[in-house]
């Protein structure tokens, strides 16, 4: 075994026995789904989706495109029933009483809403008392840097700025999973490294459990604890990997800089089976 991924296997190891002794959050037990066709033809997406998710883990998972991902989200948020296969969150059913925070790759902010009345959405939606949402509001916003922002519109705010105030968002209804679905997406490289850095931090803090989607191979190895790469549709779990890097060195750009970094990458780009234009693969 190569040096470098043994030495990273053996922390890895030890993590894992860690979040071992945690709660479990979210397991899914061979999740299947099948749509109909216009021709009603069966069309299978996700063939066996197995996984389970501990408190406080940050779990990434990596595929090829349109093999499915994204409507694991779906199935996981309630978005859609899974054709067979069972879900738990917290040992229930996530139907009832769910609290599923799901971040997007837009950050969706309405215009004409100002920062903290976008923040205040779902407690609005919960009938929390105006007062009440702008006091708690206000608390998110001084936490995470952008108290001076909260009587602004977006339209006046960064890309990575939106982003920020979208996770703010998402984290004060107390959600106990999070879904990232390729939130970094729309922004420039640098934007995108420190906001990895900058949620990374976010989220660790605040003790949050973390499913993210990404076609960026090396976002998912400087975030998280475990990337799971998917097959080819119909989707299924092709290898789990241990990482940890980012939680180990306390750092996302530390995990990038770290000789594990490229090994885990070409071991990922590699299970992802992926055909190249000129016939290398």
């Amino acid at each position: 075994m190569n040096a470098s991924i043994a030495h990273s296997a053996t922390l890895a190891a030890r993590t894992t026995d860690s979040l071992q002794l945690l709660q479990s959050v979210i397991s899914l037990d061979e999740v299947k789904k099948t749509f109909s066709s216009s021709g009603g033809e069966s069309v299978d997406v996700i063939e066996d989706i197995t996984l389970d998710i501990k408190q406080e883990e940050f779990v990434s998972i990596v595929g090829p495109s349109g093999c499915g991902k994204s409507t694991m989200f779906n199935i996981i948020s309630g978005l859609l029933e899974p054709s067979a296969g069972t879900i738990t969150l917290r040992g229930h059913d996530p139907k009832r009483g769910a609290r599923i925070g799901y971040m997007l790759q837009r950050d969706l902010l309405f215009p004409w809403r100002t920062i903290i009345d976008n923040v205040c959405l779902g407690l609005e939606v919960q009938g929390i008392p105006k007062a009440r949402r702008y006091e708690v509001a206000h608390d998110y916003l001084a936490r995470y840097g952008l108290a001076d922002f909260a009587k602004q519109y977006p339209n006046t705010l960064s890309g990575g700025m939106r982003q920020r105030v979208a996770l703010i968002r998402t984290l004060i209804t107390e959600p106990d999973l999070i879904l990232l679905d390729e939130p970094f997406s729309a922004l420039d490289y640098q934007t995108r490294l420190v906001l990895e850095e900058e949620i990374v931090s976010i989220l660790k803090d605040a003790h949050k459990t973390v499913v993210l989607i990404t076609h960026d191979i090396g976002e998912a190895i400087s975030m998280s604890d475990r990337v799971a790469v998917m097959t080819q549709r119909p989707t299924s779990v092709k290898k789990i990997y241990d990482v940890g890097l980012s939680r180990e060195l306390g750092s996302c750009l530390k995990a990038r800089s770290d000789v594990r970094y490229q090994t885990f990458f070409d071991s990922i780009w590699n299970d992802l089976d992926i055909q190249i234009s000129g016939g290398a693969s």
